[in-house]
């Protein structure tokens, strides 16, 4: 038995150190670029991995939803085994892989694709053999968490903030996935996918930018309410259905997503029986992400081939789910919700009594038509 590797960038290169290290043998390595460290076992054609035997798990760490899905729908109908840390590919094809999977006695396994290095996936799945998962939430984007946090601790504006986590490496040169909140809503859905045993779509995510945040609103919150603000992902079950959304939040100073520092992540868990779980740790990075993906492949390797997927859609209710919100915005629209407001010269800041996270996003709509800079943040006790 030997392993294929599709992607030799940070994570499949971060993967196939750690693997070699270990003792365990690569025998591909898929990558249209040259690396003359890896000699003969580098290759540009998936077909060489395909109609090789002898590999009988192949991990893909391409990225995107086009090469990757074409390769790991192959991979599984070759009989191979594959894992993933493509958050993008498991959120757009869940069902199908895992059908696909189904059908030829293979596996699917993505513990990489939320998390990176936590073992929060794994740990979440086992927290469903004996226990009722009520709710998931966390800070699952470090580098959202590095902006706020250097926001708070250092006085940076927002702009200044993003530049220092770009020239880090934390974001990239496009940060749209990252402070848009895309990478939290996949990890979001992929996680309550899990949690509550019924397909989450990207798309039933509700999702609001953090990139209108500014250092004068961290600076109001904290005087006026004396709390702090984090990007968070939350899953949960509602009366009918399931809840899922992103959101900037505002945390008490005390609570444990308000003291995770620079681009490390943090994801709790709420069981009936065993309450809180909370899992941190690095969330990317070539090592981190890297190891879990190993992790996967070696479970496999010792026999754990049980395949784990929910098969129906969730009910999404995201009406049911509600909340106090922060709204500051230049918008003079009548908001018949608002339980205090304060008007600073043109700046309307607005602290909400509870309605429904689906109504918020419906209202922001409306807000950001007549100011495309407002911002608004969830309130949470936890």
């Amino acid at each position: 038995m030997s392993i294929a590797i599709l992607g030799y960038g940070v994570v499949g290169s971060g993967a196939y150190e750690i693997l070699t290290k270990a003792g365990y043998k690569v025998s591909r390595v898929l990558d249209v670029r040259s690396y003359p460290e890896l000699g003969n076992i580098l290759t540009d054609d998936i077909e060489d991995i395909l109609n090789d035997k002898e590999i009988t798990v192949v991990a893909e760490a391409i990225g995107g939803n086009t090469f990757s899905y074409d390769f790991v729908s192959r991979a599984l109908k070759a009989g191979k085994h594959v894992v993933s840390s493509n958050k993008h590919l498991i959120c757009s094809y869940y069902k199908e892989l895992h059908a696909l999977a189904k059908e030829n006695g293979v596996t699917l396994r993505f513990t990489a694709s939320a998390g990176g290095g936590i073992p929060w996936l794994y740990n979440l799945k086992r927290g469903l053999l004996c226990d009722r998962i009520e709710k998931v939430m966390g800070i699952m984007n470090g580098t959202t968490n590095y902006i706020l946090d250097a926001m708070i601790t250092d006085s940076r504006d927002f702009a200044d903030a993003l530049k220092e986590a770009q020239k880090l490496g934390y974001a990239e040169a496009n940060p749209s996935a990252d402070i848009d909140g895309l990478d939290v809503a996949r990890k979001t859905a992929i996680s309550s996918s899990i949690a509550f045993d019924a397909v989450v779509s990207e798309e039933n995510v509700l999702t609001f930018s953090l990139r209108n945040i500014r250092k004068s609103d961290i600076e109001y919150i904290a005087k006026t309410c004396g709390k702090t603000v984090r990007y968070l992902g939350y899953g949960m079950r509602t009366e009918n259905g399931v809840a899922a959304f992103v959101e900037p939040t505002l945390l008490p100073s005390e609570a444990l997503e308000a003291n995770v520092r620079t681009n490390n992540n943090m994801i709790s868990l709420f069981g009936e029986y065993v309450g809180r779980l909370s899992f941190y740790g690095q969330g990317a990075g070539k090592y981190p992400t890297g190891n879990a993906l190993a992790q996967d492949i070696i479970n496999i390797l010792q026999g754990d081939t049980a395949l784990f997927c929910a098969e129906s859609d969730a009910v999404i209710c995201n009406g049911e789910a509600k909340r106090a919100y922060f709204i500051r915005t230049n918008a003079a629209l009548p908001l018949d919700f608002a339980e205090s407001s304060e008007t600073v010269g043109e700046t309307r800041y607005i602290f909400t009594e509870k309605i429904s996270v689906a109504q918020m996003h419906e209202t922001a709509k409306k807000i950001l038509a007549e100011d495309s800079e407002s911002f608004f943040a969830g309130m949470d006790t936890e």
